[in-house]
């Protein structure tokens, strides 16, 4: 995926900037680090389809708006615009239910992209973190630098073990619950890895503290392709569920926070008909999301 930067007139884009003044005008993006795209996108526009789902992003449009990148062929992929809407409304919910409990708290959004989960959820007195891979911190910082001292941004490879340690999150938890968010993510790494990153979480986290992430079934691995959004970026999905009581065996630590949730609660009786039709053969819902704790 190749983007550039125009002047849009904050503060990362001087008035009267022309493309070839901006400080960073040129971010090359393979593979994983160009889905990026495909939430700011969904919830950019998606609300247009489905405005019942409407998640009122106030960052999306504006750094669609900066990045001159083509974006009508994500626009085709009415499915994936409603996955992203819905785990939207799902990861606000929970997350303002466990800062209504735990006001003082920070919050850590894993494999952040672009996007700004915590223009929901800051409380005016939490701290947030937002972290990924280098090229895409070098693009974040232009566009959402860091804010008032309480929102951070920060480098790290989820795909290598010692992430808890690099974001120094022993540091922002105060020995306190640690609110982590990580979409759009999991799917895309081996399950080796999946495995080792929640075995992290859970041996690392304190008690309370909440995993909130989502997942395909294991039947859509190696299926990218036919995605309209995500095929064309190259990514391929490397993990899903065999079935959903697998999150809770890779520690002995982890429980539920709240029941899973499906995607098929969008489509009324008929989502849940054919989900409870296809469960023996997909193991798990096709899409879900799901809030872990220690």
């Amino acid at each position: 995926m190749e983007t550039s930067l125009r002047s849009c007139g904050r503060s990362h884009c001087p008035p009267g900037a022309v493309p070839p003044g901006c400080t960073v005008r040129l971010t090359q993006l393979q593979a994983v680090r160009s889905t990026l795209l495909i939430p700011l996108v969904a919830r950019a526009y998606g609300a247009r389809c489905y405005p019942w789902l409407d998640c009122h992003d106030a960052d999306a449009a504006h750094l669609l708006g900066c990045l001159q990148t083509e974006v009508a062929p994500l626009l085709q992929d009415r499915l994936v615009m409603l996955n992203v809407l819905w785990r939207t409304l799902v990861l606000k919910a929970w997350g303002q239910a466990f800062f209504a409990r735990h006001p003082h708290a920070a919050g850590v959004s894993l494999g952040c992209g672009l996007s700004n989960p915590f223009q929901w959820l800051d409380n005016g007195r939490n701290r947030w973190l937002d972290a990924d891979l280098p090229e895409v911190l070098a693009l974040r910082e232009q566009l959402l630098p860091e804010q008032g001292g309480r929102r951070h941004n920060a480098s790290i490879d989820m795909a290598r073990d010692g992430w808890w340690d690099a974001l120094e999150l022993d540091r922002l938890a105060a020995g306190g619950p640690l609110w982590l968010l990580c979409e759009g993510v999991l799917m895309y790494l081996p399950p080796e890895r999946v495995r080792a990153l929640l075995a992290e979480f859970a041996e690392r986290a304190a008690p309370g503290s909440v995993l909130v992430l989502d997942a395909i079934s294991h039947r859509g691995i190696g299926q990218a392709r036919h995605s309209p959004s995500v095929g064309p970026s190259g990514a391929e999905f490397r993990w899903g569920l065999q079935h959903s009581d697998e999150l809770l065996q890779a520690h002995p630590r982890l429980r539920l926070w709240c029941p899973a949730r499906s995607v098929a609660e969008c489509y009324g009786v008929f989502g849940w008909a054919a989900e409870a039709w296809s469960l023996p053969w997909s193991g798990a819902p096709l899409y879900s999301m799901h809030a872990l704790r220690v």
